[in-house]
């Protein structure tokens, strides 16, 4: 695994992994996880961050989170309850996709139908990515292909809809890059479209308050939140398509309460990540783990778990 020589940043390979129609993903990863080694600090933090200046630093905090670094907000004001590392810039694996899908909703147009091309295949199999196992030559429909990115993780998706929207893979990585800027995202840059560590293990990144500040917007977009509240989604065979059937990696989905999104990932390099949204009785919060420990590709929900419990013991906030 390569190392960057002044600012240390990292990606991922794909977040999460089971795929279509009873096929389960291979990841690619080290001989062991102890193998690898992690960057501790991507950047120094800082304090002029916007997201940061709401935090309380003297709020008690969750008990037991173990992410290198962690905040949950209150989702109706933006306002930080607590964070760890708030600013610093780390890895954030296949939470990348959720500017994938951003530009693609944004873009409008989600009925036309996208080919896959041909080239999803070696594609996944060269980076040893999670896939939605699409088919080559399949005529899929925009949203449909947002179900594909999000619920399985598919890099084979996210390839397929950079293809269709960028008019080339560089231009919708600039289109992720612009939003990004536009939307304030300051700590934040993308180096491909699904969070896999290319053209280095370190050059995509983002940080805890930069990746709420992404969530917020997405989830104000009926589209995004219909597709990351979803646990499974099933196409029937038909016209120029086979069957898929697709089902969520996230953890918190159908198991915790109130639980509405957002979006896992997972590399070597970037730990357990999630981004993570739920609502109970007219309160909803957001929050982000980055780099919480965790055995193989799949995304504990440990984590996230202690914030919301945290979150919503909380009086009226």
């Amino acid at each position: 695994m390569a190392r960057a020589q002044l600012r240390i940043r990292a990606a991922g390979l794909a977040g999460g992994a089971i795929v279509t129609v009873g096929l389960a993903l291979a990841t690619t990863a080290p001989a062991s996880a102890a193998s690898v080694a992690r960057p501790a600090v991507i950047a120094a933090a800082s304090a002029s961050d916007p997201v940061a200046s709401q935090s309380n630093p003297a709020a008690t905090g969750p008990s037991g989170v173990q992410a290198k670094e962690a905040a949950i907000a209150n989702a109706a004001t933006g306002r930080v309850l607590w964070s760890r590392d708030l600013n610093t810039e780390r890895p954030m694996a296949s939470i990348t996709k959720v500017m994938t899908a951003l530009v693609v909703i944004r873009a409008g147009d989600l009925g036309r139908r996208v080919t896959v091309p041909s080239a999803v295949i070696a594609y996944v199999q060269t980076h040893g990515a999670s896939s939605a196992g699409l088919r080559p030559g399949d005529i899929l429909t925009a949203r449909q292909l947002l179900y594909a990115l999000i619920l399985p993780s598919g890099a084979d998706a996210a390839y397929t809809l950079a293809v269709a929207y960028g008019r080339g893979i560089g231009a919708f990585i600039a289109k992720m890059n612009a939003t990004a800027r536009a939307l304030g995202l300051t700590r934040t840059h993308f180096s491909n479209f699904d969070g896999l560590p290319y053209p280095t293990g370190y050059s995509t990144y983002s940080t805890a308050a930069n990746l709420i500040k992404l969530g917020l917007t997405a989830m104000k977009s009926a589209v995004f939140r219909s597709v990351v509240d979803r646990r499974t989604y099933r196409i029937r065979p038909g016209s120029g398509h086979h069957a898929y059937f697709w089902q969520s990696t996230n953890p918190l989905l159908g198991v915790y309460p109130g639980a509405i999104g957002i979006k896992t990932g997972w590399t070597p390099p970037a730990g357990h990540c999630l981004l993570f949204e739920a609502t109970r009785h007219g309160r909803t919060f957001i929050g982000v783990d980055l780099d919480s420990p965790g055995v193989g590709a799949t995304v504990s929900g440990a984590d996230a778990t202690r914030m919301l419990n945290w979150a919503f013991s909380l009086p009226g906030r």
